[in-house]
């Protein structure tokens, strides 16, 4: 097998048992890292240490991982105004918390005829909400419903409030 040492550095190929030697007289354990490579590969190292590093290395990788959440707007063809800015509002609410949006458009009876409409209402969310997020995927006929997902911009931060008692105290003097 071929060994390495435990800094890194090429011992050269050797036989089981004095690998095994090695690693006793350097009080080190003797852990196959290539067993498929021609001769295999193994390393004089600490294996509890390493275990230990290796499941850090995961722990700070998980903890630095962005939970991606979406969120979902449900909307009519014939949307009034107001209702439509409401809807709106909704949506730049969550894209400024840094969560993805997926607007739905649900036809019903003879509104399934015309999905020009719901093509339109989608553009026009798109155009409104622009400077927050983009399309991250376009409107999509599915069945009854028109789909349409929009991601926030990567470059904002999300502004997540924390939310706290509304119970003031007012001071008396």
């Amino acid at each position: 097998m071929r060994l390495v040492g435990p800094e890194g550095e090429q011992v050269g190929i050797v036989p089981i048992g004095k690998a095994l030697e090695l690693a006793a007289e350097a009080d080190l354990d003797l852990v196959e890292v290539a067993p498929m490579a021609r001769p295999p590969v193994c390393k004089l190292m600490d294996y509890g240490k390493f275990k230990y590093e290796s499941a850090q290395k995961a722990r700070e990788a998980r903890r630095n991982q962005a939970l991606t959440v979406i969120k979902e707007m449900k909307l009519r063809p014939k949307i009034d105004s107001h209702d439509y800015e409401t809807k709106k509002g909704h949506v730049e609410r969550f894209l400024k918390q840094g969560d993805k949006v997926k607007i739905t458009i649900m036809f019903r009876g003879r509104e399934q005829s015309r999905p020009e409409l719901g093509f339109r209402l989608l553009q026009r969310l798109a155009d409104d909400i622009s400077e927050l997020g983009f399309v991250e995927s376009s409107p999509k006929q599915d069945g009854r419903n028109m789909i349409m997902v929009v991601a926030p911009h990567r470059s904002s931060k999300p502004t997540r409030v924390p939310r706290e008692s509304t119970t003031e105290t007012a001071d008396t003097e």
